[in-house]
């Protein structure tokens, strides 16, 4: 709970979770074109490729100086920076930032062989300065537990298809939560998927794909605020939209004693 505490004082005079553009009611793969800024704590993650910034993941602003992502987004001895306040990323914007990492926490369980403690921490260089384009996400409860059928967004510049590009522009997707019982089931995702996760979608329609790692499950609770309750972790490797696999998701609430030790021992 201290962790929502203190992105609510950084986020000042903006709160968390309530952009100054509402997102659409209604690719992430079967996704649609976000409304600019609606999304405001989505980041991109970019390497550095031959002096080439080159979007790999997303990832959620949390305060003015540190952003959630996934550990496998993580590799040793490459060079990132953090893209905020973006919404194509092929052009130039107003009100984008883009921040050098000063230090980045890959989870010390992180288990690649099995995809378990899938998250990092990103410390930017310094403060950004928040905005209506830069702000900051509110993040869930400790334990929080979301409702099967939840109706939440994957947000994210992934694959607009199964080996398809990735997207210029934001993309957004309902995905409905499945609960821990029904995804664990064996024609579903069965013993892969443990409590510390939550998995979201399964219609064979939309879901997440290559390129959305590290970026947030969307929900909004009951004041209307929207919540960062996942952290997009895995998907089928047949197809991203593979019924009955939906969409795996780090669960935030799960590692909230984590988030809140890392951010104030940095």
């Amino acid at each position: 709970m201290k962790l929502v505490v203190l992105a609510l004082f950084v986020a000042g005079a903006y709160g968390c979770g309530l952009p100054a553009v509402p997102p659409l009611a209604s690719r992430v793969v079967g996704g649609v074109d976000v409304q600019p800024h609606s999304w405001p704590w989505q980041i991109s993650l970019q390497y550095n490729r031959e002096g080439e910034w080159r979007h790999t993941c997303g990832g959620t602003l949390i305060s003015d100086q540190w952003v959630l992502t996934a550990a496998h987004c993580i590799s040793n001895g490459r060079e990132y920076r953090v893209a905020m306040g973006k919404h194509n990323l092929k052009d130039t914007e107003g009100g984008e930032v883009y921040m050098a990492t000063a230090d980045i926490i890959v989870h010390e369980k992180w288990n690649p062989l099995f995809i378990r403690n899938d998250i990092a921490l990103i410390k930017l260089q310094s403060p950004v300065v928040l905005s209506d384009t830069v702000m900051a996400a509110c993040l869930p409860t400790d334990g929080a537990i979301l409702n099967h059928d939840e109706p939440c967004y994957v947000t994210g510049w992934g694959r607009l298809y199964t080996g398809g590009p990735i997207a210029d522009i934001l993309q957004q997707a309902l995905l409905p939560v499945v609960d821990h019982a029904t995804c664990s089931k064996s024609d579903w995702w069965g013993f892969q998927v443990k409590d510390t996760m939550v998995c979201a979608g399964g219609d064979g329609v939309m879901s997440g794909c290559n390129g959305d790692s590290g970026g947030p499950l969307n929900c909004q609770n009951s004041n209307g605020a929207w919540e960062v309750h996942g952290i997009v972790s895995f998907g089928s490797g047949l197809s991203c939209n593979l019924i009955k696999k939906p969409t795996v998701f780090t669960r935030v609430s799960a590692y909230m004693d984590w988030i809140s030790a890392n951010m104030v021992a940095y």
